[in-house]
């Protein structure tokens, strides 16, 4: 039997199981990424496993989240991550260089290789062949440190793309359409792999768009073959001897197969408050719009901004629109900058920002209350805009520019019906050279260009806490029952006030759960024992550890959910929180304020492999709870957490050989 794409990068990176669906395999890891608000605790989980220097062929660290550098607590967040590049001999990428994911992808990401990051949207370089996962700070850590990094095999589902995209349909498309037939729950615990006729006519731009945009199925990874596109788009960043030649073998088998039809596609917009509200433009055409965005890690690149260029070519924006263009990379800006794009849009009434994550997190750019904000983003979270009851909506930059003209939500076949001389824009690849950069990129220092050779720590910048090993006795007050899709922006926001203290634990823990309860933090340090209650896929959204690491800081022993997302589940298991998965009548009957008690011996149980748990409701009445982990998940989670565990097998020093955990 032949070998999908997937299982072969992965058969050439295993080092420990077998590619068995469902069980846990390790991996070596060829590249690491890590951004400012996550990889200030990568760093200094690093530090604490006390390796000299990054042991995989490239680390890279990037200044893309909290760029503005609203006070001393930013900025020297920044310094101490370009010191920790240095010390540790990692790519240091400065503020405004760009989004990790789009500065990767120009410039190190290669097809055939592995690449572990501190971001959800890490897959996004799968457009091109690379098998990229998002995972938890301290995987990235023991990454770097050398150490294989664990997960469970997932299933390799076959995503055959015929036909062509016809005008005004675009990659977003693509991936809207997917999240409308599988929902932000389809991909869990799958790799998505593209094949069929349709894929040759995606350059390597839409296929990231599509692989960036898979996340929000909550895929494990999203991956395209290889072909003469790949290798010239390598070619425009002098990288094509980086090309391998990488497909499925013909007798591939899959886990499933899901057919679309390019040819069949329109326009399609994601409504509020999710990215699975997925419709077509028509059903929503006329609704008021009072912002637009083009930009973000998804539809950022020199060629998604392209069209809106076009579009907006002798035309301006509504008066009652404000249209801002947020490009993912320096690089990016520059190019249109040189072919004198900028000057049109912004002599349409457009304002341009930072190569930045910004407004995609709630920094900058916060829609006005009671508005609709168009954006071509990849979440539509209720609130990550930075306003509750906010109205987000997700379209490609087509649908986005067609709204900023037309001050409504239109489909632009539609607009160009009305208008008469307005055409589709169609794709159009960057000529690197045309565009008169060179290859060297000022905003990068590479290892062997280093400024510091020696940790920076300003005031802010606290030590990792470190979990106590579980006890036989776990009990504790519900203090919160949820609903389902709670997302790690509800667990810790991603503002501008709070995101600063990324690097503080203690402070930034005041702030858990906030947009749910303002007063859990109080409340859970009064309680001193808690557990977290919640309906199905608790913790989608982004990898940030601090959404298991702040709870874990505040007392809360185990988090009680139908289901997980992933990357959560496996923090969860990083920080030394018990995830037990609960049945629909069990998460029914418990309330909030409810104390629940696990009946058995918990640290025994956790460690011999036992799988069903008795818990007890307020001395009333019993049921069984579930915990789904592998043999090193358990060893983990009995010491307290992965740094636990390094303490523990290796002195209180911390020192490891390996950081094989």
């Amino acid at each position: 039997m032949g070998q999908t794409l997937t299982e072969k990068i992965l058969d050439d990176h295993l080092v420990e199981g077998d590619l068995v669906p469902g069980e846990e395999i390790g991996i070596e890891i060829d590249q690491t990424l890590s951004q400012d608000t996550t990889g200030t605790m990568v760093w200094l989980q690093f530090e604490a496993l006390e390796m000299d220097e990054v042991q995989t062929e490239l680390a890279a660290q990037y200044c893309d989240h909290q760029t503005y550098q609203f006070d001393f607590k930013n900025t020297d967040d920044h310094r101490f991550l370009r010191s920790a590049a240095g010390t540790y001999g990692a790519y240091f990428s400065r503020p405004g260089n760009g989004i990790c994911h789009n500065v990767h992808k120009e410039n190190f990401a290669a097809p055939g290789k592995t690449l572990l990051g501190s971001d959800s949207h890490t897959p996004t370089p799968g457009g091109l062949g690379q098998l990229a996962i998002g995972a938890g700070g301290i995987d990235i850590a023991v990454a770097m440190g050398g150490g294989a990094y664990h997960v469970e095999m997932p299933e390799v589902v076959n995503v055959r793309l015929e036909g062509e995209l016809p005008e005004w349909a675009t990659a977003k498309d693509v991936i809207l359409e997917l999240l409308r037939r599988l929902s932000v729950k389809g991909g869990v615990g799958k790799v998505l792999e593209y094949t069929g006729p349709g894929v040759e006519t995606l350059s390597v731009p839409e296929r990231t768009t599509i692989t960036n945009m898979g996340t929000e199925l909550g895929a494990t990874s999203s991956i395209f073959p290889t072909d003469e596109k790949t290798e010239e788009w390598l070619a425009q960043f002098d990288r094509e001897d980086e090309f391998v030649d990488l497909g499925p073998d013909e007798d591939a088998e899959y886990a499933d197969e899901i057919v679309v039809d390019l040819s069949d596609l329109e326009p399609l917009v994601s409504k509020p408050s999710m990215p699975d509200e997925v419709v077509p433009v028509r059903e929503v055409e006329g609704e008021q719009v009072e912002q637009v965005i083009v930009g973000s890690c998804t539809n950022g690149a020199y060629e998604d901004i392209l069209p809106s260029a076009k579009m907006l070519e002798g035309r301006q924006v509504n008066a009652g629109t404000e249209m801002i263009v947020a490009p993912g990379s320096k690089q990016a800006s520059e190019m249109l900058a040189r072919e004198g794009w900028t000057a049109e849009m912004m002599a349409a009434g457009v304002n341009f920002s930072e190569a930045t994550c910004g407004a995609c997190i709630g920094i900058g750019h916060v829609p006005a209350s009671d508005s609709v904000s168009l954006r071509t983003f990849n979440r539509n979270f209720e609130g990550r805009s930075g306003i509750e009851d906010d109205s987000v909506y997700l379209c490609s930059p087509e649908v986005a520019t067609a709204a900023a003209i037309a001050g409504e939500i239109v489909d632009p076949r539609d607009l160009a019906d009305e208008l008469g001389d307005l055409e589709a824009p169609g794709f159009e690849l960057a000529d690197k050279y045309s565009a008169g950069y060179g290859a060297d990129d000022p905003d990068i220092i590479t290892p062997d260009e280093a400024i510091d050779d020696e940790l920076i720590k300003g005031p802010n910048i606290s030590s990792v806490p470190v979990k106590d090993p579980i006890d036989e006795d776990v009990s504790g007050e519900t203090l919160l029952k949820m609903g389902d899709n709670i997302t790690t922006d509800h667990i810790i926001p991603a503002t501008s006030d709070i995101l600063k203290f990324r690097s503080n634990i203690e402070r930034l823990s005041e702030f858990t759960l906030s947009r749910i309860d303002d007063t859990f933090a109080e409340r859970a340090k009064n309680a001193g024992s808690s557990v977290l209650v919640a309906g199905e896929n608790y913790g989608q959204g982004s990898s940030r550890e601090h959404a298991a690491m702040c709870p874990m800081f505040l007392g809360v022993e185990a988090v009680l959910a139908q289901s997980f997302a992933r990357i959560h589940k496996a923090n969860l298991f990083n920080f030394g929180l018990i995830p037990l998965t609960i049945d629909e009548e069990t998460y029914e009957r418990i309330e909030q304020g409810d104390d629940v008690e696990i009946v058995d011996d918990a640290r025994a149980g956790v460690e011999s492999g036992q799988e069903e748990f008795t818990i007890r409701v307020n001395d009333d009445w019993e049921a069984t709870a579930y915990l789904d982990a592998s043999e090193r998940e358990r060893r983990t989670l009995a010491a307290g957490g992965k740094l636990s565990l390094t303490k523990q097998r290796h002195g209180d020093s911390g020192a490891t050989s390996s950081a094989d955990d």
